[in-house]
Protein backbone atom coordinates (compact mmCIF):
# COMPACT_ATOMS: atom_id res chain seq x y z
CA UNK A 1 0.00 0.00 0.00
CA UNK A 2 2.82 2.38 0.35
CA UNK A 3 3.54 2.67 -2.80
CA UNK A 4 0.20 3.49 -3.97
CA UNK A 5 0.23 6.20 -1.59
CA UNK A 6 3.44 7.63 -1.93
CA UNK A 7 2.68 7.84 -5.86
CA UNK A 8 -0.51 9.77 -4.73
CA UNK A 9 1.00 11.92 -2.96
CA UNK A 10 3.78 12.70 -5.16
CA UNK A 11 1.65 13.56 -7.45
CA UNK A 12 -0.07 15.76 -5.51
CA UNK A 13 3.12 17.48 -4.53
CA UNK A 14 3.83 18.14 -8.19
CA UNK A 15 0.07 19.41 -9.21
CA UNK A 16 0.46 21.95 -6.01
CA UNK A 17 4.05 22.82 -7.00
CA UNK A 18 3.15 23.93 -10.38
CA UNK A 19 0.18 25.73 -9.52
CA UNK A 20 2.42 27.89 -7.17
CA UNK A 21 4.91 28.35 -10.10
CA UNK A 22 2.09 29.32 -12.46
CA UNK A 23 0.61 32.09 -9.81
CA UNK A 24 3.96 32.67 -9.20
CA UNK A 25 4.67 33.68 -13.16
CA UNK A 26 1.32 35.74 -13.04
CA UNK A 27 1.85 37.96 -10.34
CA UNK A 28 5.64 38.03 -10.38
CA UNK A 29 6.98 37.03 -13.48
CA UNK A 30 4.93 38.26 -16.75
CA UNK A 31 5.69 41.95 -15.58
CA UNK A 32 9.01 41.10 -14.57
CA UNK A 33 10.06 39.56 -17.20
CA UNK A 34 8.58 42.29 -19.89
CA UNK A 35 10.78 44.65 -17.41
CA UNK A 36 14.21 42.35 -17.31
CA UNK A 37 14.01 42.50 -21.12
CA UNK A 38 14.14 46.66 -21.31
CA UNK A 39 16.24 46.87 -18.47
CA UNK A 40 19.78 45.63 -18.15
CA UNK A 41 20.42 46.32 -15.12
CA UNK A 42 17.37 44.55 -13.55
CA UNK A 43 18.38 41.42 -15.79
CA UNK A 44 21.80 41.53 -14.23
CA UNK A 45 20.33 41.62 -10.81
CA UNK A 46 18.00 38.45 -12.25
CA UNK A 47 20.46 36.52 -13.33
CA UNK A 48 22.64 37.10 -10.60
CA UNK A 49 19.33 35.98 -8.11
CA UNK A 50 19.41 32.83 -10.38
CA UNK A 51 22.95 32.37 -9.30
CA UNK A 52 21.80 32.03 -5.76
CA UNK A 53 18.87 30.41 -5.92
CA UNK A 54 20.75 26.98 -7.71
CA UNK A 55 23.35 27.62 -5.20
CA UNK A 56 21.07 27.50 -2.23
CA UNK A 57 19.59 24.54 -3.69
CA UNK A 58 22.26 22.38 -4.53
CA UNK A 59 21.62 22.02 -7.98
CA UNK A 60 24.99 21.01 -8.90
CA UNK A 61 23.65 17.72 -6.82
CA UNK A 62 20.31 17.26 -7.51
CA UNK A 63 18.27 17.78 -10.41
CA UNK A 64 16.01 21.50 -10.25
CA UNK A 65 12.67 20.22 -9.85
CA UNK A 66 8.99 22.11 -9.65
CA UNK A 67 8.61 20.80 -6.33
CA UNK A 68 12.21 22.04 -5.10
CA UNK A 69 11.50 25.66 -6.67
CA UNK A 70 8.52 26.20 -5.25
CA UNK A 71 9.12 25.09 -1.85
CA UNK A 72 12.03 27.59 -2.02
CA UNK A 73 9.77 30.81 -3.38
CA UNK A 74 7.39 29.72 -0.30
CA UNK A 75 10.48 29.86 1.87
CA UNK A 76 11.27 33.15 0.39
CA UNK A 77 7.64 34.76 0.66
CA UNK A 78 7.11 33.73 4.49
CA UNK A 79 10.53 34.72 5.27
CA UNK A 80 9.47 38.11 3.84
CA UNK A 81 6.66 38.40 5.57
CA UNK A 82 8.06 37.51 8.75
CA UNK A 83 10.76 39.99 8.59
CA UNK A 84 8.32 42.84 7.68
CA UNK A 85 7.88 42.94 3.74
CA UNK A 86 4.75 43.38 2.49
CA UNK A 87 3.98 42.55 -1.30
CA UNK A 88 2.82 45.85 -3.75
CA UNK A 89 -0.94 46.61 -4.36
CA UNK A 90 -1.23 47.11 -7.63
CA UNK A 91 1.72 47.09 -10.23
CA UNK A 92 5.27 46.41 -9.30
CA UNK A 93 7.48 48.80 -9.72
CA UNK A 94 10.64 47.22 -10.75
CA UNK A 95 12.70 50.11 -10.53
CA UNK A 96 12.56 49.47 -6.59
CA UNK A 97 15.23 47.50 -6.25
CA UNK A 98 13.00 44.83 -4.37
CA UNK A 99 15.43 41.98 -2.79
CA UNK A 100 12.53 39.52 -2.48
CA UNK A 101 10.69 40.41 -5.84
CA UNK A 102 14.32 40.37 -7.54
CA UNK A 103 14.88 36.67 -5.98
CA UNK A 104 10.77 35.81 -6.93
CA UNK A 105 11.26 36.67 -10.70
CA UNK A 106 15.00 34.66 -10.74
CA UNK A 107 12.34 31.61 -9.58
CA UNK A 108 10.00 32.63 -12.34
CA UNK A 109 12.87 32.52 -15.05
CA UNK A 110 14.56 29.01 -13.44
CA UNK A 111 10.71 27.98 -13.36
CA UNK A 112 10.73 28.57 -17.27
CA UNK A 113 13.32 25.95 -17.74
CA UNK A 114 11.71 23.06 -16.06
CA UNK A 115 9.31 20.30 -17.99
CA UNK A 116 5.63 21.58 -18.56
CA UNK A 117 3.16 20.15 -16.08
CA UNK A 118 1.39 17.22 -17.35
Amino acid sequence: MNGLFSGAAARAALRSAHACLAELMTIVGVSGLEAAADNPGLLAAVDQHEAGVRDSLSTDVRPLTAVILAAYAEGVRDAAFKHGWRAPEGPIDWASDDWVLTRLLAVCTLARTLPPAR
